[in-house]
């Protein structure tokens, strides 16, 4: 059987590297897309010389990573980067079936007389999930070329994570390119100017504000039907049939594809089900018992589809506090939440502002901005009561407290926050936060102030200090 000739191989890496010919640009389509705001927190990663690692670009399907890599490039060329010292290969392409990491290093240097073993280049290898073995392969590579640094990316993420955790401890620096917050979405559909902030000393969003309260919320709304994607944020298309661009594109192959494929799963129906049951019950309480009890399936099993579903970024698991901040030993009760609100309404229906799921939707946005840093969140709960989202110190007691709601009404009827204001006395906190739908204001009942934020206002504000604050350190690492 004859094999692909080497010059086919190079002749295929000029076609994609588009920048190795005047006007030193990346191709038109990809240019166009506007640049995420978390391009400003991957780009120093790429920098990074001081210490000899590949960069793990890991993520949902279809959340940008290919487009961002893109702008990365567009990036180093406008920062004077010898276009030809940059090199992008679409591992899945099938004419390089067959092939290992190396024999890419050969035909590059082919295609364009760069010596990449004496030149200081940048390689990205994107959906290098398809060559197998890619994990050791590209730790051969990383100790033997420190000139290059190497980025892949890929779309199964979950089997990215797993092989960059068993293989490249020491050699890989995982980065998780998650869901557009709200801020990027507003940003990406040039609505940003809707909301004002003030910012401290150190840059980051300390108050927010803005003059159409009503015109915010009907964009938060389309955000969490559609938003957490930047295909479907941008294309009128998608959002008339977002089901088959979440669902089918994205849902059903991590459901179908990659997970059975990591995992062994046998029953894909198992499978399926409990993810359907767990997206329609986003930020509510659940149970091991009690879906075993529903679905017929064992409770071990359930505990590993579980797993499997967080190790894909699909979904995110929240653990139980008492009132007193105790973490309980024995995690019975816990809270799923799907770690992008649009998922929900490709799954079910498009959900409306007037809805009663709407404070499940808001409450699991909320909760997937938090995502986007390493922070661990609780939920409290205890006889009568329940905070919705907390954060504990170093001294198990809690940092802050948040109710998430989206109405106004308890503004006027602080009684109805009980709960909060209970939790708050047991934790000697003399305030906590809870969201409404247009409202800003901060009251006190019982010796505790209640501040009151818009959702939308809130979601904001947090996405936007997130990346910020990610881009700010990063950058300070860089410069280590």
């Amino acid at each position: 059987m004859k094999k692909i000739p080497k010059d086919q191989v190079a002749d295929r890496l000029r076609s994609e590297n588009f920048w190795w010919n005047k006007p030193n640009r990346i191709s038109g389509r990809l240019d166009d897309y506007k640049r995420r705001p978390y391009l400003d927190v991957f780009y120093p990663h790429i920098l990074e010389r001081n210490v000899t690692r590949a960069v793990i670009l890991m993520g949902p399907r279809r959340i940008g990573k290919t487009v961002l890599i893109h702008h990365a490039v567009q990036k180093l060329i406008d920062e004077g980067v010898d276009p030809k010292k940059i090199c992008y290969i679409s591992v899945d392409h099938p004419l390089y079936n067959g092939l290992i990491l190396e024999d890419f290093l050969g035909s590059y240097m082919e295609a364009t007389g760069v010596d990449y073993k004496r030149d200081e280049c940048f390689i990205f290898f994107d959906e290098i999930q398809y060559l197998k073995n890619w994990e050791n392969n590209l730790k051969i590579l990383v100790d033997d070329y420190n000139n290059i640094k190497f980025i892949a990316s890929g779309s199964a993420a979950a089997a990215l994570r797993l092989s960059s955790m068993e293989s490249g401890a020491g050699r890989f620096t995982d980065f998780f390119l998650p869901p557009l917050t709200f801020y990027e979405y507003m940003t990406l559909i040039d609505k940003s100017q809707l909301v004002l902030v003030e910012k401290s000393d150190d840059g980051f969003v300390n108050y927010s504000s803005t003059g159409s309260i009503a015109e915010l919320n009907e964009n938060f709304v389309r955000y969490l039907n559609f938003g957490g994607y930047p295909e479907a944020a941008l294309s009128k298309e998608i959002q008339d049939n977002p089901g088959q661009f979440i669902k089918s594109d994205i849902i059903d192959k991590v459901l179908l594809r990659d997970l059975p494929s990591l995992y062994g799963v046998n029953d894909i129906q198992e499978l399926n089900y409990l993810f359907t049951t767990l997206a329609f019950n986003t930020s509510n309480e659940v149970s091991l018992q009690e879906l075993s009890k529903s679905s017929g399936v064992a409770k071990n099993t359930i505990k590993r589809y579980i797993e499997y579903l967080e190790a894909a970024f699909l979904i995110k698991v929240v653990h139980r506090i008492e009132r007193s901040g105790r973490r309980f030993q024995r995690a019975n009760y816990f809270k799923i939440y799907l770690t992008n609100p649009s998922m929900r309404s490709a799954l079910f229906n498009l959900v409306d502002d007037g809805e009663e799921v709407m404070g499940q939707i808001v409450e699991t946005a909320i909760y997937a901005h938090w995502f986007h840093t390493n922070e661990t969140l609780y939920y409290a709960r205890w006889n009568g009561g329940e905070v919705d989202i907390v954060m504990l110190g170093d001294n198990q007691k809690a940092a802050w407290a948040i109710e998430s709601k989206w109405s106004d009404r308890y503004i006027n009827n602080l009684k109805e926050l009980k709960n909060v204001v209970s939790f708050c006395h047991a934790q000697n906190l003399a305030s906590a936060m809870v969201t409404s739908k247009t409202i800003q204001d901060s009251k006190t009942y019982k010796n505790v102030t209640i501040n009151f934020t818009p959702a939308s206002l809130y979601c904001y504000m947090l996405g936007y200090n997130v990346i910020h604050r990610r881009s700010y350190f990063e950058g300070l690492q860089q410069k280590k």
